[in-house]
């Protein structure tokens, strides 16, 4: 009778803290990469943009990087199901199991899907001091220095990670894969010349793109990009590897558990932060 009475009470609890959802507590998204980088950002102006919608709740950011995104997942699986700590992740989400080696959770089961967020494309960019300056060239310079190429990333399971072994099995040439804490450390890498590629989402490439600190060789979508910096790049697949095509979505998770009406609350204030034009 006792456990009947504790499991009715926590039932109660539960419903009471979904009613007044989210209440005074800070909202934390926890982004399982370094700050500064893509996913950073769109967390961070995620966070701005859901703030009005969630009554002025106050939304933090939690970068908790490491292992190949395990390790902030991992933090939101094990996290009370209220609602009050949210993961936001990419499509590394999806090919963790297959990247990193005994994960504490399971990507399937241990989550509440909250909503899609955004579908970034990506650029394969190159250091300054490249002698290519088109994707002709760029490929004439790879088959010419096989064995010497040094492809940056933002880390295992990270978007970069992930395009460049694509792109090198689309070329079929194996690089020097050197792998970041973080996209940003990469990218200060890249303009210095310490590494010579790297392939990441427009979000944190365009400026450095439009301000000449690196070169961009090709986009990653199917069709060309309306940016200006960018509306003049081939495809991979116009500059010749055929159905080459990769974008990176974002996605909003909560733990397992978490109250249907939290997940429709928190689903509504995302819908409007994704009309926000300033998001």
């Amino acid at each position: 009778m006792k456990r009947i009475l504790m499991v009715a009470a926590a039932a109660l609890s539960l419903v009471a803290h979904a009613q007044n959802f989210p209440g005074s507590k800070p909202i934390t998204f926890v982004v399982p990469f370094a700050a500064g980088g893509p996913t950073d950002r769109v967390a961070r102006d995620l966070a701005e943009a859901m703030r009005a919608p969630l009554g002025g709740a106050v939304l933090l950011v939690d970068n908790a990087a490491g292992a190949g995104g395990s390790i902030g997942a991992n933090k939101v699986a094990k996290a009370a199901p209220d609602g009050h700590t949210l993961l936001l992740h990419h499509i590394g989400m999806a090919t963790m199991p297959t990247l990193v080696r005994n994960i504490p959770f399971k990507v399937d089961s241990d989550f509440e899907y909250v909503g899609m967020i955004n579908d970034v494309p990506m650029t394969l960019i190159g250091k300054p001091s490249l002698p290519a300056n088109n994707f002709k060239e760029l490929s004439a310079w790879v088959n010419a220095n096989k064995g010497k190429i040094n492809l940056g990333n933002a880390g295992v399971g990270s978007a970069s990670h992930l395009c460049g072994l694509l792109y090198q099995n689309a070329i079929q040439v194996d690089m020097t894969t050197v792998p970041y804490k973080g996209t940003a450390p990469a990218m200060t890498d890249l303009m210095g010349g310490q590494i010579d590629l790297m392939c990441d989402q427009t979000t944190n490439t365009t400026s450095q793109i439009e301000g000449k600190k690196v070169k961009a060789f090709a986009v990653t979508t199917s069709k060309h990009l309306t940016t200006p910096a960018l509306k003049d790049l081939p495809t991979m697949q116009e500059a010749g590897l055929k159905g080459f095509e990769v974008t990176i979505w974002h996605g909003l998770y909560a733990p397992k558990g978490t109250p249907p009406d939290v997940l429709a609350k928190l689903n509504a204030a995302l819908k409007v932060a994704l009309k926000d034009p300033e998001f």
